[in-house]
């Protein structure tokens, strides 16, 4: 009899439980959302976040308030989600570096894809490799052999150590023998600053962040990181035009913290993917290069694990390890 009075009590927990899951996801939300970027502003990863959010901000009934978070390669972001009450009101905005950092750090304080459950996707880019006006290279082959000719001379910045912006140069280096001496910023907007005036001299940058200023020829294209060309720029090739095999992307997406409720869950899907439909945030995406990633939280899942999956092969064969 104590068994089963134990075991009814339980039920009936988990039958008030899911009542109550049911009605917070109803009257969600109710106050403000913080989406939390794990780079400055400025950068792709805030681009995106803030283009999203200032449709849902418009359309949801509440404020999406961007708190950008830099540090440890977005691990401070990360951490500070996955803390973070599971109630829907604190958000990560979900990029390669979180993919990447599960093989790149020896020790971290979270498991990622055991403590972020997928929301939503929103886009995947090219990186777009490109140069100060100063380097002599216009092609992929004249870089490789002017690289060769200056071993060790020539700076590639990146957002910070294990960003794919980071990686995507490395594969590069491995896939072609290049040696570049690598300079982490924090984040793409300061790392830019100074490929403006020439203290480094080339980036693999996502293309969001990187296309004004192609466009406004203040940088030099040589080839873009996808498999295809973009529209954005059709007339720049690929690297893998040149080294044969070469692809990589940038791809960002929503998370929050494990435990928040299936219904919630649902609910941001919706309102993620319903942006994703809006003709405006479908033209400011095409405009930075992007092509949408319309997903269920399952399917988003599944991006997360498979970029998990083949950036721990560029980690492994790029010899990176950080602390």
């Amino acid at each position: 009899m104590n068994r089963l009075r134990l075991f009814l009590l339980a039920l009936a927990g988990v039958v008030v439980f899911g009542v109550q899951g049911a009605a917070a996801a109803d009257q969600y939300p109710k106050r403000i959302i913080k989406w939390v970027v794990g780079y400055p502003a400025g950068g792709s990863t805030d681009i995106f976040a803030r283009l999203i959010g200032q449709y849902l901000s418009e359309h949801i009934g509440q404020q999406v308030v961007i708190e950008n978070r830099p540090g440890a390669g977005n691990n401070i972001a990360t951490e500070a989600v996955v803390n973070a009450a599971p109630d829907g009101y604190t958000l990560l905005l979900v990029n390669p570096a979180n993919a990447i950092n599960t093989s790149l750090y020896k020790k971290l304080s979270f498991n990622f894809i055991n403590d972020i459950a997928p929301v939503a996707g929103i886009a995947r880019v090219p990186n777009v490799m490109e140069v100060h006006p100063s380097v002599p290279a216009k092609t992929v082959a004249e870089f490789i052999e002017y690289a060769k000719k200056n071993p060790g001379k020539i700076n590639m910045a990146s957002s910070g150590n294990g960003t794919s912006i980071h990686l995507s140069g490395e594969l590069f280096m491995f896939m072609t023998g290049v040696k570049m001496q690598h300079v982490p910023y924090r984040g793409s907007a300061p790392a830019l600053t100074d490929m403006l005036s020439g203290q480094v001299q080339v980036m693999f940058d996502n293309m969001p962040s990187s296309v004004g200023h192609i466009k406004g020829g203040s940088l030099r294209p040589l080839a873009v990181t996808t498999a295809d060309r973009s529209a954005s720029l059709p007339d720049v090739p690929t690297v893998g035009e040149t080294v044969k095999g070469y692809e990589a992307s940038a791809w960002f997406g929503m998370g929050a913290p494990k435990g928040t409720p299936p219904e919630i869950i649902a609910k941001l899907n919706k309102y993620v993917n319903e942006a994703l439909a809006d003709p405006k945030v479908k033209a400011r995406i095409a405009e930075l290069g992007g092509v949408p990633i319309v997903a269920t939280p399952a399917e988003f899942g599944g991006v997360i694990k498979a970029e998990t999956e083949k950036w721990a092969k560029v980690v492994e064969f790029s010899g990176v390890k950080l602390d």
